[in-house]
């Protein structure tokens, strides 16, 4: 155990002040300063090096029930975040130590040691902990190989294909053997990309026309698996694209987190009587006994290049809520991520 004496004064954390309507507002927040506090029993200090930023927590700013609790108002925000030990009183993990957390929204964090997880700075940069290999690398990894049952063969669509989370479900997609990867996204610079970079077959700019015009054309022979990060129209063209005994899995749907009426489902969910297709819904924490397979895998296409991905780095805490702001927007390419 050991503790270092000197301790900056300030720690800057963002806070919830008013659950929003709508889309958010910087009227919502506040960046507030707060004392250092210095780590009890069994706890660490962090000085936060990246923390992440990710659709999920606009539902935490509402106070509807769901599956985690929301954010309290006046009180720092969470979520994931990889930084230095710069204080313990916790065995087993030293001043100098890089561990994975998940108090973000903030430059320093008092973390209980059974919180932290102890990750190699020299084995991957760490912002790829948060990213590719971490709770969005699963999500790509679980939801496809799992939740969709993916098999060699497969003809796949992702949506927000150029997101943290879609553009490593295209690759692995296509790493496994998908016949066709076919992704959409909200720029022609992310469609190229995911064409000429990720190695995805076909791409389309939702943008440019109707979702399920364009999928029909950038795959004719229908879709096996859908991977659903968008909701609303790629849902419904998904289900109309969709083979007989085609999976769809249900990650996100932020097409809708700031609609503040009820938003009408699929007008054609009976196709799923005649294709016999399955939809499903998941979270990455159910899926978390696939970790260690999921990095020896995941974690070696990366090393070897055969896995790309791309990081969109806003600096400073100050503008944290900026960055949120733009993975709303669909401003980033690849993961979202704010250096400090």
């Amino acid at each position: 155990m050991s503790e270092t004496p000197q301790l900056p004064a300030v720690n800057r954390e963002w806070h919830l002040v008013s659950r929003p309507v709508g889309w958010p507002k910087p009227e919502d927040f506040a960046l507030v300063e707060a004392e250092v506090r210095r780590p009890g029993p069994d706890q660490v200090l962090v000085r936060n090096a990246y923390v992440s930023v990710d659709p999920y927590m606009r539902g935490r700013m509402s106070a509807a029930k769901s599956y985690v609790a929301p954010f309290e108002l006046g009180k720092t925000m969470q979520g994931g975040a990889v930084g230095e030990v710069v204080a313990s009183n916790a065995e087993g993990i030293a001043v100098g130590d890089h561990v994975l957390h998940f108090l973000g929204w903030r430059e320093y964090a008092v973390v209980d040691a059974k919180q932290a997880v102890k990750v190699d700075p020299e084995a991957a940069p760490l912002s790829t902990y948060l990213g590719v290999l971490g709770m969005t690398g699963l999500t790509a990894y679980a939801g496809l190989l799992r939740v969709a049952s993916f098999k060699e063969g497969d003809s796949v669509f992702v949506s927000g294909a150029a997101g943290a989370v879609g553009s490593q479900v295209g690759q692995i997609a296509r790493l496994k053997g998908a016949s066709r990867v076919i992704g959409s996204a909200g720029s022609d610079e992310k469609v190229k990309l995911l064409v000429e970079e990720y190695g995805f077959d076909a791409a389309f700019n939702y943008k440019s026309g109707p979702v399920a015009q364009q999928l029909r054309e950038a795959a004719p022979d229908g879709i096996d698996v859908y991977f659903d990060n968008v909701g609303g129209d790629h849902l419904e063209a998904a289900i109309g694209s969709l083979n007989r005994d085609g999976r769809i899995a249900i990650c996100g749907m932020i097409s809708v987190y700031n609609s503040t009426e009820a938003v009408p489902g699929p007008k054609n969910l009976a196709r799923l009587i005649q294709t016999r297709g399955r939809i499903q819904g998941f979270l990455v924490g159910d899926h978390y006994d696939l970790q260690q397979e999921f990095v020896r895998e995941v974690g070696g296409w990366v090393r070897s290049g055969e896995l790309k991905y791309n990081e969109t780095v806003v600096e400073g805490i100050e503008n944290n809520l900026e960055a949120f702001f733009g993975v709303l927007r669909g401003d980033n390419t690849g993961k979202m991520i704010v250096k400090l």
